[in-house]
């Protein structure tokens, strides 16, 4: 049972309605448009590694009517079946945004499917933008009111059901829905969500591509383009005996669906990352970065090197299968490199290599109780032990690309570029760069295509 005694719907929609023409206080348009590029980055890139070749080579088969494109592809089909596929592509590795707070990857969901829409309408750059800043907004409140840690302990999937809420919000507020309208969205929306925590056991990456972003992408989009067929759901899913909160929380606090609406925007408490690996890694890599800077470390120079990190954060990151969520693996690559690359973070056959696995054994990852206590979330330690006998420590408390230390456009966009001129060339990635930056002068999201196609 909820702990509000009135419902939330009534300000929830009127929000919703009124989404794509309330105004928008410039800073949070410039972080929308740095979480667009750097999810489009996510999704261009994302073509090149299994997932999004899974992806590609399933909606190739599907057919569907011509509404939206696939991108870094030339494939255009039906606005759901795109959505699924860009989904998909946008969580193909570890690439892209995060909100702690929330415990949910906004992006690869809530972007997709907004694309998707956009390109079915027609809708123009500031329509797209704005239904994206809806989405972030409405998928990341639905994680707070239902209780991020709480749903993780009864083995709900937060990243899937906050991004189909998110998804359909965002995908909502461009169907030219009426208000009451959206009441409807919202039931097909909840419907929809689903997820358990099961996805830590993919050692592919192919299923939490779909949970996190594909499935979640899909399944906004195909409440939008539900309800501009007439569809008509439950009156108040929030409310009443059975509702969505009560099915997914022992406790929920509805009133997070509506706290501060308009005025604390979701997005800008969302994390870009500045390295292409897992999260949990973040904190961790920023302090070895730090050291190798200040101290022109070597991988040559190093006896050993502990890693101390939150405990769960240590679960996920450690020794696993896949390159970029395997801690060790990340910083001895980092160490030889001298940096950290999205080829590197996602080389399987360097895995393999001798030179890597004789590093990888001096590198210890320890989860750390006090860490998992210690706030702001999210820290580390690194300990170093020289050849020559030094003891070199560095504790990360924050690290660039959180929420309170953003990233730089020009920092966004180095990162971007990392990621696209390898699929797009130079020339077309700056043309997208571009583009990104004047988002509200383009006439029609159908007008990137060119930019977007492989």
């Amino acid at each position: 049972m909820t702990t509000s005694t009135t419902t939330v719907t009534p300000h929830l929609i009127r929000y919703m309605a009124k989404a794509g023409t309330s105004p928008v206080p410039p800073q949070v348009v410039v972080k929308a448009k740095h979480h667009i590029l750097d999810t489009l980055a996510a999704m261009i890139s994302g073509t090149t590694i299994k997932p999004g070749l899974f992806a590609l080579r399933y909606i190739e088969q599907q057919g569907g009517n011509p509404e939206a494109q696939v991108v870094g592809s030339r494939i255009v089909t039906s606005a759901i079946n795109a959505a699924l596929a860009n989904g998909m592509l946008a969580h193909s590795d570890e690439t892209d945004d995060s909100n702690g707070s929330a415990g949910i990857h906004p992006g690869c969901a809530v972007i997709p499917a907004a694309l998707a829409m956009a390109e079915r309408e027609n809708a123009g750059g500031e329509a797209f933008l704005r239904a994206v800043i809806l989405g972030y907004d409405i998928g990341s409140r639905t994680t707070k009111a239902l209780g991020r840690d709480a749903m993780r302990a009864r083995n709900h999937l937060p990243f899937s059901i906050g991004g189909t809420l998110g998804a359909t919000a965002a995908a909502g507020c461009l169907a030219r829905l009426s208000e009451e309208q959206f009441r409807h969205l919202l039931s097909c929306g909840a419907q929809q969500a689903s997820g358990v925590m099961t996805y830590a056991r993919d050692t592919e990456h192919i299923e939490k591509a779909f949970i996190f972003g594909g499935m979640p992408a899909r399944n906004g989009v195909t409440a939008a383009t539900l309800l501009q067929c007439g569809y008509t759901g439950v009156y108040d899913v929030f409310d009443g005996p059975g509702n969505f909160l009560s099915a997914y929380a022992e406790s929920a606090k509805a009133q997070e669906l509506t706290a501060e609406l308009g005025s604390r925007f979701e997005v800008m408490l969302t994390n870009i990352k500045k390295y292409c690996v897992g999260f949990p890694i973040q904190s961790a890599l920023q302090g070895l970065t730090d050291l190798m800077a200040e101290h022109e470390l070597r991988a040559d120079q190093i006896e050993r090197i502990t890693a101390r990190i939150p405990e769960s954060g240590a679960r996920t990151v450690n020794d696993r299968e896949m390159p970029d969520i395997n801690l060790q693996y990340i910083f001895a690559v980092t160490l030889l490199d001298g940096r950290t690359t999205f080829e590197a973070a996602h080389s399987f056959e360097r895995m393999k290599d001798p030179t890597v696995l004789a590093l990888k054994k001096r590198i210890t990852l320890i989860g750390d109780p006090e860490l998992t206590r210690a706030r702001p979330e999210g820290q580390s330690i690194i300990e170093v032990t020289t050849r020559d006998g030094r003891q070199l420590n560095q504790r990360a408390t924050t690290f660039k690309g959180r929420a309170e230390n953003p990233l730089t456009t020009g920092e966004v966009e180095q990162k971007a570029q990392e990621l696209l001129d390898p699929v797009l060339g130079q020339a077309r990635t700056r043309q997208l760069m571009d583009a990104i930056e004047k988002l509200e002068t383009v006439a029609s999201m159908r007008d990137l295509r060119p930019l977007l196609a492989a």
